[in-house]
């Protein structure tokens, strides 16, 4: 395999790299309060998950 024969400049490094961003978190509503929460996670206003009491809130 050919291997490169210059340095790339780091202006080239940094447009291959401006593609790679971090993406917002998805978020569902709570189906006991409604609340906005994290997908596959115990809802964390009332202690709900998958539609059952999961954990106690204080």
């Amino acid at each position: 395999m050919p291997n490169p024969k210059r340095r790339h400049s780091k202006t080239r490094q940094r447009k291959r790299r401006t593609h790679y961003k971090a993406s917002a978190p998805s978020l569902a509503t709570c189906s006991n309060c409604g609340e906005p929460i994290l997908m596959h996670r115990v809802c964390p206003n009332c202690g709900f998950y998958r539609g059952k009491q999961a954990m106690e809130v204080s």
